[in-house]
């Protein structure tokens, strides 16, 4: 088994790069059917977040498809080779899989214990199911990352105080105004991210949430469910004016709030600030609205200094969250390892019954002359002889595979001590 998780996150890529593969990917929905056309890709999953675009496969041969699957990402992202070379980084076998676990279990993200991550991969699981691009491999690393997930979950309090993108823009908000009681909030987007982030402040007090959305039912919906007051999409230009707060989490392939949209806002706010929040990629506000007097522009990639004040809370629980990855990494070894020693077991087994059946032929004239019953008993013995013979090579072969001590080297003696690669 060849496993291989080829990818992009915030750590490795700035939000100008993440941009550029996000928005292409937006233009195709669909980017597994181009997947499963890479040479040596037998199953695939494609993961794509504001924060990281994954592309999770089994292979025939890892270090060829990883070819294919670079080049997939850099045409989709129309990537320099400089941006690629710097930006994208390979997993192979186990390394891919306690990736995967990690980026599940929310300890790869942007902030650590946020939710959002474990619904998303889902999403692009369920997805890859409905194409028919997963299988048996890619079935099992998947659920087993599932369950490392709910372990890390339950078993710490790495998400108690659960925070998000959404939690760490309001905590930005909070330290520009001291104190957002009675400030006046627009939600640009009606997703799960405004949602989230309308919950937050109606915790800090805030006075007044507009939400303004493309499909207006939605809007209503998320307003009915905050308390707020849903406004008409094409009303957004007018309603800025009203905003001390502005959240913007679309998911738009171009600007949905540019530079003189929030300048003829702030010709009628009277010296009073403007706070934009972009926490959408790509991005939903037009960056040159941070360069006019009294506006703040903050994206994605600002909240990272929020996000470091979290973590320092989080370090003791996350180093148990990575004990727990630790240990379903181990099991889910020992499961990829069973996959790598039933070929030979089948050899030997095969190879044994092939040479007791030529012996059987050869002696055919003379078990001719047997009854029904003593063949049968022959044969019976013949069975229980291959079933010795095998025996303690075949367990010692299982034994190895739940720890991985030695196998590759295991199962290389045994195909040559019964010579199971010659014809």
């Amino acid at each position: 088994m060849n496993i291989i998780l080829v990818g992009m996150n915030h750590k490795t890529a700035p939000l100008e790069i993440r941009e550029k593969l996000s928005l292409s990917c937006w233009s195709d929905l669909n980017p597994l059917t181009e997947l499963m056309k890479v040479p040596h890709v037998k199953e695939a999953m494609y993961l794509s977040t504001c924060n990281r675009v994954e592309v999770l496969a089994e292979t025939t041969e890892a270090a060829a498809a990883a070819v294919g699957l670079r080049s997939f990402i850099f045409n989709h992202g129309n990537l320099t080779p400089e941006e690629m070379g710097r930006c994208l980084y390979v997993h192979t076998d186990i390394e891919a899989i306690r990736h995967l676990f990690r980026v599940s279990s929310s300890l790869d993200s942007l902030v650590m214990g946020e939710p959002q991550i474990l619904g998303q991969v889902k999403d692009a699981y369920h997805l890859a199911m409905e194409n028919k691009t997963t299988g048996m491999v890619l079935n099992k690393l998947v659920h087993h990352a599932f369950r490392a997930a709910k372990r890390v979950r339950t078993e710490t309090a790495i998400a108690s105080n659960a925070v998000s993108i959404s939690y760490a823009a309001v905590e930005l908000a909070k330290k520009i105004f001291g104190n957002l009681q009675g400030k006046a909030v627009l939600l640009v987007g009606a997703g799960e991210m405004a949602e989230l982030a309308a919950r937050h402040l109606l915790n800090q007090g805030v006075g007044k949430v507009l939400i303004a959305n493309r499909t207006y039912t939605r809007a209503l919906e998320i307003a009915a469910a905050v308390q707020g007051t849903a406004i008409e999409f094409n009303d957004l230009a007018a309603r800025l004016e009203d905003a001390d707060i502005v959240i913007s989490s679309t998911g738009a392939p171009g600007y949905v709030v540019t530079r003189d949209m929030v300048a003829e806002a702030l010709r009628g706010r009277k010296n009073r600030l403007l706070f934009l929040i972009d926490i959408a990629v790509p991005r939903d506000i037009e960056p040159e609205a941070g360069e006019l007097d009294n506006a703040f522009l903050y994206n994605v990639d600002d909240l990272q200094e929020v996000v470091d004040d979290n973590l320092q809370n989080r370090r003791q629980e996350a180093e148990k969250a990575e004990a727990i990855i630790e240990e379903e990494v181990k099991k889910c070894q020992a499961w990829v390892n069973s996959l790598l020693v039933v070929p030979t077991i089948v050899s030997l087994r095969q190879k044994v019954e092939e040479i007791v059946k030529s012996e059987l032929d050869k002696s055919s004239s003379w078990l001719g002359n047997l009854d029904e019953q003593t063949r049968k008993n022959v044969e019976i013995m013949t069975a229980a002889i291959v079933n010795k013979i095998i025996h303690s090579p075949i367990a010692s072969l299982k034994e190895e595979s739940q720890d991985d001590n030695g196998l590759t080297s295991s199962l290389v003696l045994v195909r040559r001590l019964f010579k199971l690669d010659t014809n």
